[in-house]
């Protein structure tokens, strides 16, 4: 890219700075990245963390000034107004307006409210900002007890978070389980009663109806749709995130959800582009999500969009699903594709759960041809990279299982449970048999340099 080229980035987020990241790398253009929310990025998933008192919030910004100024990526702390797209020009608040050649608009996500009664009451907000951390702060001083809102995964961290405050928490979940729309039935059944263990109170099958509040305007309870009344003093609304796009709803700029682009992150307006969490796929590949708002994919999008601002025009490819997430002290990942539900003829999985620890993992396959789909993870910690090459190079339970301990992230889950795991397998597939000795694994931790030490030939 020509060194006289502006690029404006709206949002300092894991898009928006990876993005001016890789672009740098590659350009000597002039770089400005815009953000009303913080004057710098900072790591948006550690917010808890400097709740909790682990962390400061100096501690979660992990690049210095000096860095900015070294790589030469202009900062601009303003709230973008209003974009001429025409003139290629953004109107900030309180600031000079500012011209682009391209735009990147990296917004982000906000969070999703319902107009239940009494909304307005202090002490009902969500999590998403640095300003939502500061008034959650202020908001939870001193109080006894707390209603959480939603089922997800933002919802388990505020309750963590309250938790670790000593207050008392309840969490108000519409499903059977908690997560279950995302999780199989032995999964949210695991992480339901783990939540429960923890001290946390889970109200399931039941909803919001109301905010109730004292004469100072401030909540006290909460109304159930099943008529509980739930003494509170603050409400944690957790009921999913959508695309930050309002300033943009009379832009001309082609919406749905989100902002809709092509695997070029372009938009429907020459020289603008969008990702992260507010970027919106015009025609995702069968059985994959038009919103990928997770973090490791918004750090993929500002890597592949630096490519082809750079001329490297090749489509963006983001490979095999992946999340991970806590519940609690539990570490959850999974890999691929693993549904809540699936139609028993054309799949099947093999399950293993740990009978007195908070420890499970699956893996679904094709019924038919027996290729890997996906993994799911509980308490235990797998290999990345190796996850996505199964999955990638289609490779089938029957040698998934085969080269098992070559995954192996933890010796000690091994040492003491995979001979259960196997025996669930053989149980399932008894016309397999355990070959008498398996060098493969051996091959696959060298290839993947996995471990350090000589093979076992013995």
């Amino acid at each position: 890219m020509q060194h006289d080229k502006h690029v404006v980035v709206i949002g300092n987020g894991i898009a928006g700075i990876t993005l001016a990241q890789k672009l740098r790398t590659r350009s000597d253009c002039r770089i400005t990245v815009i953000s009303a929310e913080s004057p710098t990025h900072f790591s948006r998933p550690a917010l808890m963390y400097v709740y909790m008192g682990h962390m400061r919030y100096q501690d979660i910004v992990p690049y210095p000034d000096w860095y900015y100024k070294e790589q030469k990526i202009e900062q601009v702390h303003a709230f973008v107004e209003t974009i001429d797209f025409e003139t290629r020009t953004l109107k900030l608040q309180q600031s000079e307006p500012l011209t682009y050649d391209k735009l990147v608009l990296a917004t982000g996500s906000s969070g999703v409210y319902y107009n239940w009664p009494g909304m307005q009451l202090k002490g009902v907000q969500g999590l998403i900002t640095l300003q939502d951390l500061e008034l959650m702060q202020q908001q939870t001083k001193d109080i006894k007890q707390a209603v959480i809102v939603g089922g997800g995964l933002i919802g388990i961290e505020m309750a963590e978070m309250l938790q670790s405050k000593g207050i008392q928490v309840t969490m108000l979940v519409r499903e059977k389980q908690y997560w279950q729309s995302n999780l199989p039935e032995e999964e949210a059944s695991l992480v339901t009663q783990h939540i429960r263990a923890c001290g946390i109170e889970l109200k399931l099958q039941d909803e919001l109806a109301e905010i109730l509040g004292d004469e100072t305007s401030k909540v006290n309870a909460v109304k159930t749709k099943n008529g509980e009344v739930i003494p509170c003093q603050f409400v944690g609304i957790a009921t999913g995130v959508k695309p930050s796009i309002e300033f943009l709803k009379t832009s001309g700029i082609e919406l749905d959800k989100g902002i809709l682009i092509n695997h070029f992150f372009e938009t429907s307006i020459k020289e603008v582009y969008a990702i992260g969490d507010c970027a919106q796929f015009k025609d995702p590949a069968r059985g994959e999500p038009a919103l990928e708002q997770l973090w490791y994919t918004g750090r993929q999008h500002g890597e592949a969009l630096a490519a082809v601002l750079n001329g490297d025009r090749k489509p963006y490819a983001r490979g095999p699903w992946f999340n991970s997430a806590k519940f609690l002290n539990i570490e959850y990942q999974t890999y691929g594709f693993v549904p809540s539900a699936w139609d028993e003829q054309k799949y099947s999985s093999l399950y293993w759960e740990h009978p007195g620890q908070s420890k499970a993992m699956r893996f679904f396959y094709e019924r038919e041809s027996g290729r890997l789909k996906g993994v799911n993870l509980l308490g235990i910690r797998f290999r990345h990279d190796l996850c996505h090459y199964w999955i990638q190079e289609n490779y089938t339970i029957h040698q998934v299982m085969e080269q098992l301990t070559a995954v192996n992230f933890d010796s000690e889950f091994f040492q003491r449970y995979e001979p259960e795991l196997l025996r669930q397998y053989y149980q399932q597939h008894p016309d397999r048999q355990a070959p008498a000795k398996q060098q493969s694994w051996w091959k696959l931790r060298q290839r993947f340099s996995l471990f350090a030490e000589t093979p076992d030939n013995s």
